[in-house]
């Protein structure tokens, strides 16, 4: 078994009528809402909240590309699980992946991912807060060895 998998965030929701269109089908937007959710989720689960990076830190990261692989239909009432993970971190972006699945099989019903760029309050461009950075590239590689100095990946013999 490969103990160097990235960490993945799994969270919980179920589709609501006002999610839907006429045909009972989830509102193909409403997809990258529910990867917001997994995206805060994750965050919480690696210890820290996007409300205090924003409100504590100055670091916002927002949204600079956003794709969505619709593979089935998501119907009012499902149970949904959006399983999320860091696919990639460098010193000012961001890029989640997601999984959208449904809770009663286990379906794959979409994939997606989205790019971030840190800034400030200001929106201009500035570096990830290095304890944010440990975490994150803990999350992306478990190999990294998170110290009060700088994170390496550790090499096996």
């Amino acid at each position: 078994m490969n103990n160097h998998q990235p960490v993945i965030g799994e969270s919980r929701l179920r589709v609501r009528y006002a999610e839907t269109d006429q045909m009972g089908v989830a509102y193909h937007a409403n997809h990258f809402i529910w990867f917001e959710v997994g995206r805060v989720e994750l965050l919480r689960q690696l210890g820290f909240s996007y409300r205090d990076m924003e409100h504590v830190d100055n670091c916002f990261i927002a949204v600079v590309d956003a794709r969505c692989r619709y593979k089935a239909p998501v119907r009012y009432d499902d149970e949904i699980i959006v399983r999320t993970h860091l696919k990639n971190v460098r010193e000012s972006v961001i890029h989640f992946g997601y999984e959208l699945l449904r809770g009663s099989d286990g379906a794959l019903l979409a994939e997606g991912e989205t790019t971030h760029i840190v800034t400030n309050a200001e929106m201009k461009v500035r570096p990830i807060p290095e304890k944010y950075l440990k975490v994150f590239k803990h999350a992306v590689h478990p190999g990294f060895v998170i110290t009060n100095a700088r994170p390496r990946i550790q090499k096996k013999n």
